[in-house]
């Protein structure tokens, strides 16, 4: 793991990565033990280890020898610890992680300072992410400034960056940023809808790379306590903006497409040229109209999209999108779904609100790519006269 923000004088961690030394000591300390009446072996360990269980990524590490991680059945795990191990972290998850809800539930107990937290790693950019549902006696945006914040999942996500120089990571010694999304409301366990607090920090300019792993994670500095979490996928939930700077929000579209008999139809479309906003495939809650030199789409609202099919993107990706909109109101987002109009979004960018013409452009995670059919929703009242992806 890396400091907090802003961590007070004096306060030092270790770190939490796939460092190479893990591998000198991980088969030593990794121990199937097979309780009495039961068919299920359960996982212990005492070293640094990363893994697969049960179907599970998994990752183990400690500063000092002082916890205990037990891998039970599914994606359960448990966590001991005390103030021995200085600086331990160890959760379950995937890797590579995605846009993808994660649920967990679970218990999670912590005297001193501890976070319960979704962790992981993208590459190109290096980036080391936290999205904080609970911590204890520390708060980890002490002392750092807040860039803004995302109501999703029930409370408020405070935003902040930090950078590490010189710093162990998954690549070896870097220098990388820290994102944190930290919870208003602490709980122990519920929906955490990844794409939401992706999407606001995107708004930021906090871009992200190519998914590495992550994992539902249980971190103690310098304390003691215990954690038996259990983490799958889940549903998605709505995101609403809270304080300036904007921060995103996530519709809720029409559950399946209409075909329109005004789309001209596409299809084979490159998604590096542009493509007309009336050369849909199919749309539900739209019209056509004359405008900015042409014909342009206008949606109606949270309920509206338009749908193309068979856009290539190359097995790169498209990194950003742009569109040519005008839209009456500030606030609005458009957002870009794959292969379903209620997907999380893959891109979403936010129009001046100024009723005017204007190109308005944002990054896309995770980058699309392949051959798809895109969905473009909208959270109100707004005209495109087209779109572009860029590499």
């Amino acid at each position: 793991m890396n400091d907090a923000p802003a961590q007070p004088a004096g306060r030092r961690r270790g770190r939490f990565g796939l460092l190479a030394a893990f591998a000198c000591t991980a088969a030593l300390a990794v121990v199937a033990t097979i309780m009495p009446g039961t068919a299920q072996a359960d996982t212990t360990i005492t070293a640094n280890a990363t893994g697969t269980d049960n179907g599970y990524f998994y990752s183990f590490w400690e500063q000092d020898s002082g916890a205990t991680m037990t891998l039970g059945s599914g994606s359960n795990y448990s966590l001991t610890w005390n103030t021995a191990s200085t600086n331990v972290v160890a959760g379950t998850g995937w890797n590579p992680g995605t846009t993808s809800p994660v649920t967990y539930s679970g218990s999670w107990n912590c005297d001193g300072n501890c976070y319960l937290s979704l962790y992981g790693w993208t590459t190109n950019p290096l980036v080391e992410y936290y999205i904080v549902d609970n911590y204890g006696d520390y708060n980890p945006s002490s002392g750092a400034t807040k860039l803004g914040s995302v109501n999703s999942d029930g409370s408020t996500y405070d935003l902040y960056e930090t950078t590490r120089t010189n710093e162990p990571s998954i690549e070896g010694t870097a220098t990388f940023n820290q994102y944190w999304a930290i919870r208003e409301s602490k709980r122990t366990g519920g929906t955490i809808t990844v794409a939401n607090i992706f999407n606001a920090w995107a708004a930021l300019g906090l871009n992200l790379g190519t998914p590495n792993y992550e994992i539902l994670a249980t971190e103690g500095y310098q304390s003691s306590g215990s954690s038996d979490i259990t983490v799958t996928s889940g549903a998605s939930s709505t995101a609403t903006p809270s304080a300036a700077p904007t921060t995103p929000t996530t519709p809720t579209p029409s559950a399946s497409p209409t075909s329109s008999p005004s789309g001209s139809g596409g299809g084979n479309r490159n998604a590096y040229q542009q493509i007309a906003a009336d050369s849909y495939d199919a749309a539900s809650g739209v019209t056509t109209e004359a405008g900015d030199g042409g014909t342009v789409v206008s949606l109606s609202g949270a309920s509206s999209y338009i749908a193309f099919n068979g856009v290539q993107f190359g097995s790169s990706g498209a990194a950003n999108v742009s569109f040519r909109v005008a839209n009456p109101t500030a606030g609005l987002n458009l957002q870009v779904r794959i292969g379903s109009p209620s997907a999380s979004p893959a891109c979403t960018v936010y129009p001046s609100g100024n009723d005017t013409w204007t190109l308005s452009s944002n990054s896309c995670y995770p980058k699309p790519s392949g051959t798809q059919t895109v969905y473009i929703t909208s959270t109100g009242a707004a005209e495109i006269n087209y779109l572009v992806f860029g590499q």
